[in-house]
């Protein structure tokens, strides 16, 4: 590669269940230049999301699909190292939604600056960006927690699960329970997360587990993988409590649809409440999630980790790796 040029990797074909290596391309391509308006950003960390497995397909959804030939996209923190505007300036530290390359052109006005003496810039793809917030909004906006709540967390070690296990912690939640893929993943969780139980899901039965922790019920679900852990928590809820829909990691790569919770009719009986939501609907706490959990992290209140990889070739090595539950905390590839 020369030094006028740059990579990027570009989706080369539509998965059929898991994706493999050859569903992407990585080019080499010259290094753009930016129009009025717009900045050149040197990509330092990009950030893989389940999300990103949806997108690879053709279906119709909250997000148009990635087109084959085309860069991938997603969240990227990045150094600016030109800008002709005054809002952006050459040497600031920004977040842009055009990783998978390691050169962009951002127009500035789709470009976020952050705070490097905060945390270090790619916190702002995890505990302090889209999947902090995602936990934030989920936790108190969407499940409404209130303060002597039980909660559960399922994907608890990941990058939303471990920031929504705390938010409830200190919020005040009466009891907090967390589900992970690993005996190592559970004992970061009650070892360094501060959960009051957590559990190996593949030790047995969702259900049995959760009412080993939980046995007088729960209040608040909050759902990263749907599936039998779905089923298990409906089981479990306790009337008028609520679960919070942010996604379900262990259907994404199915070839066939997965079957539906069996226990509906709980929903009835116990007045419970799902809902179904996306971070882009509640920007507007963006401020308040910034300063608070900003000010957690800054004293140690929450903590959190990532799983790096090294080098954009990697990512979607890492992308497959983070849908099978390697990483812990937040998946990030640094470029």
């Amino acid at each position: 590669m020369t030094a006028s040029n740059s990579r990027e990797i570009r989706l080369a074909a539509r998965p059929v269940g898991w994706p493999v290596a050859e569903d992407f391309d990585l080019v080499e391509v010259p290094i753009p230049a930016p129009g009025p308006g717009q900045v050149l950003i040197r990509n330092l960390a990009m950030s893989v999301d389940p999300a990103m497995r949806g997108r690879m397909n053709d279906v119709e959804s909250y997000a148009p699909p990635f087109e084959i030939g085309a860069p991938m996209q997603g969240l990227a923190v990045g150094e600016v190292v030109m800008s002709d505007t005054e809002s952006v300036r050459t040497g600031d530290l920004v977040l842009h939604n055009l990783g998978w390359r390691e050169h962009a052109v951002v127009d500035a006005r789709h470009t976020t600056r952050v705070d490097p003496d905060l945390a270090p810039p790619s916190a702002y793809l995890g505990v302090l960006g889209m999947p902090g917030l995602t936990a934030y909004a989920g936790m108190l906006e969407v499940a409404a927690l209130a303060v002597g709540d039980v909660v559960f967390v399922s994907g608890a070690a990941g990058a939303v699960g471990s920031v929504a296990g705390q938010v409830a912690r200190l919020k005040g939640a009466a009891r907090v329970i967390g589900s992970a893929g690993s005996p190592e993943k559970v004992r970061y969780l009650t070892g360094e997360l501060g959960f009051d139980a957590a559990f190996d899901y593949k030790d047995g039965p969702v259900a049995d587990q959760l009412r080993a922790a939980a046995p007088e019920g729960i209040d608040v679900y909050f759902d990263n993988v749907g599936g039998e852990h779905l089923e298990a928590a409906i089981g479990a809820m306790r009337r008028n409590g609520r679960i919070a829909m942010c996604g379900g990691i262990s259907g994404y790569n199915a070839t066939e649809p997965p079957p539906g919770p069996r226990n509906l009719l709980r929903f009835v009986a116990r007045r419970l409440t799902m809902r179904g939501f996306l971070v882009i609907d509640h920007a507007d706490l963006r401020p308040e999630f910034l300063r608070e959990v900003g000010g957690w992290v800054r004293d140690g209140s929450l903590r959190y980790r990532e799983t790096v990889v090294e080098g954009l070739e990697n990512a979607p090595a890492a992308l497959i790796g983070m849908m099978r539950g390697e990483n812990m905390g937040k998946m990030v590839v640094t470029l």
